[in-house]
């Protein structure tokens, strides 16, 4: 049985922080690995878990971004390296602490995957430390939550970004086959 390659996927990165002067900064590190962005979003309270005050603080800020250059699904990992290493690198505190969060991910037709360092019974290891976690799918006309799906990505705000990105790659998608 031949195998067929996998569609290519967007990519889509969360960037959080406390700091909202870092956003910059921060985009233009990925915008160097990933390409130019083709859809950014305001900026928007990351306010569904306090799990992360602790290290960054209180009255955290996020911005999903899209990138116009498509990648394999097993890129991921690469770019979640890639991301962690711009966290440590770029954005930390003199004594280590991050200053900033970058969560990497990517939108297919039929799902929205984010990558992890930490295993679950959900995510696949996909190499180099990094998991591969079905976040939402995609039935119908909208995305379908998970048991597992995290509560800022079932806001209603954040919803309304991942469908403008998905209904963006695809029209990549169709304008790709047309050619």
């Amino acid at each position: 049985m031949k195998s067929s390659a996998p569609q290519s996927v967007k990519p889509v990165v969360s960037i959080f922080t406390g700091e909202v002067s870092l956003f910059k900064a921060v985009l233009l590190g990925l915008i160097e690995r990933l390409g130019p962005v083709d859809i950014l979003s305001p900026v928007l309270a990351f306010d569904h878990t306090d799990y992360y005050e602790k290290e960054f603080g209180k009255a955290l800020k996020r911005r999903l971004a899209s990138f116009e250059r498509l990648i394999r699904p097993d890129e991921l990992a690469d770019v979640k390296i890639f991301t962690n290493g711009l966290e440590r690198s770029d954005f930390c505190t003199e004594d280590g602490k991050r200053r900033v969060n970058i969560d990497p991910g990517f939108m297919a037709l039929e799902k929205f995957v984010l990558a992890s360092c930490k295993n679950f019974s959900h995510r696949i290891y996909i190499g180099q430390g990094v998991y591969a976690e079905l976040t939402l799918m995609y039935e119908g006309s909208d995305f379908v939550f998970l048991p597992w799906t995290y509560p800022d990505y079932k806001d209603e705000r954040t919803q309304a970004i991942l469908r403008r990105i998905r209904k963006r790659h695809a029209f990549d998608v169709l304008a790709a086959r047309a050619t």
